[in-house]
């Protein structure tokens, strides 16, 4: 790898380091693992530096490459017995100190329940909202039509708003 590669790979895990972690965490759930995920993208955008063609974007290049380790990671079976042993402790972890929760509440029910939902709404939800991707960006990043992002994200939101006139139904009554 020259030196320009080497720079050039420096300066993207600088610039997209945290976006992919908090990209990876919206799959996996957990902050180490998605941290750790990161890690081997950057380790194999390493090593492939010479396969990557320019076809898209070197970020676009990036985010594929973390979905497609997210979800190999989630396809895992590592993952699948490590989620069902922990459920049960993750349920009693406390959050933190009641003024944070009292301060965050609102951010934090809505988080949940952007995590809750399933991966496909979750990922169109998050790269199109919060990574600020166009719809066709989204659905050239996850190998989809349009029309199937378009889908996903109003499903996605339908389930949001559900959840919400639930909540405010169970406050009201």
């Amino acid at each position: 790898m020259s030196n320009q590669e080497m720079s050039r790979l420096e300066w993207a895990m600088t610039q997209y380091g945290e976006a992919l972690i908090r990209l990876a965490y919206t799959y996996v759930k957990d902050v180490h693992i998605a941290e750790d995920i990161i890690q081997d993208v950057f380790l194999k955008a390493y090593e492939l530096h010479d396969q990557y063609r320019g076809d898209a974007s070197f970020k676009t290049y990036l985010y594929r490459m973390t979905i497609n380790r997210c979800k190999d990671h989630l396809r895992s079976w590592s993952f699948r017995n490590l989620f069902f042993t922990n459920v049960t402790h993750e349920l009693c972890v406390e959050i933190g100190a009641e003024d944070t929760i009292i301060r965050f509440e609102e951010d934090y029910e809505f988080g949940i329940q952007i995590l809750a939902l399933p991966v496909k709404y979750r990922e169109v939800l998050v790269l199109h909202y919060y990574q600020d991707y166009s719809i066709t960006e989204i659905a050239d990043l996850l190998k989809n039509s349009e029309n199937t992002i378009y889908t996903r994200l109003r499903r996605a939101k339908a389930q949001l708003k559900e959840h919400v006139l639930r909540m405010e139904g169970d406050s009201i009554g």
